[in-house]
């Protein structure tokens, strides 16, 4: 197996940043206790192709509601490779857990973006059965899958990213 990827933290600074631009100001000793316990991705078994994202707060989701959820985590990835984001296929199947933009894609240059690559996973529940989907702090709720990539042979682009979300193509 090809080694081509690292998982880290973010800093305790760029967390504190996103997670209070996402829910608020809070007390610096509850999202420090957040921080401290972010589980880096990691997979379940030899077996599995997926590493495991963990959440590092509880989330109770009806029917048609998103949550936007900063991890804390970022990955040095090699070139030629990119990292796909799904739901943990149990909640996809149970609950109709799903990406809000259906997979993540975490391009190798983003760890180096001025957000340090934090990486955020936007859920929804699409359930069309009235399902609330309670996922209890410190689950898996998403895996990650390393993937290699080409490029046409004409390809020029010399483009430099900073920037997460809608950073590629100027919106």
């Amino acid at each position: 197996m090809k080694r081509i990827a690292r998982f880290y933290k973010v800093s305790f600074e760029r967390f504190r940043a996103d997670w209070e631009e996402t829910f608020g100001e809070q007390d610096l000793e509850k999202i420090r206790a957040i921080y401290e316990g972010i589980h880096l991705p990691a997979r379940a078994t030899a077996g599995s192709a997926g590493y495991d994202f963990h959440l590092p707060l509880a989330v109770t989701l009806r029917p048609g509601e998103t949550a936007k959820i900063p991890t804390g985590v970022r990955a040095e990835i090699c070139e030629g490779w990119v990292l796909q984001i799904y739901p943990r296929s149990s909640l996809g199947f149970k609950y109709r857990l799903q990406m809000n933009n259906t997979v993540g894609i975490i391009d190798s240059d983003y760890f180096y973006s001025d957000n340090e690559g934090h990486i955020f996973i936007k859920i929804i529940n699409a359930s069309r059965e009235g399902k609330i989907t309670e996922l209890k702090e410190g689950m898996a709720f998403a895996q990650g899958i390393f993937l290699p990539y080409g490029i046409t042979e004409d390809d020029d682009c010399e483009t430099l990213r900073n920037g997460g979300f809608g950073s590629t193509d100027g919106q």
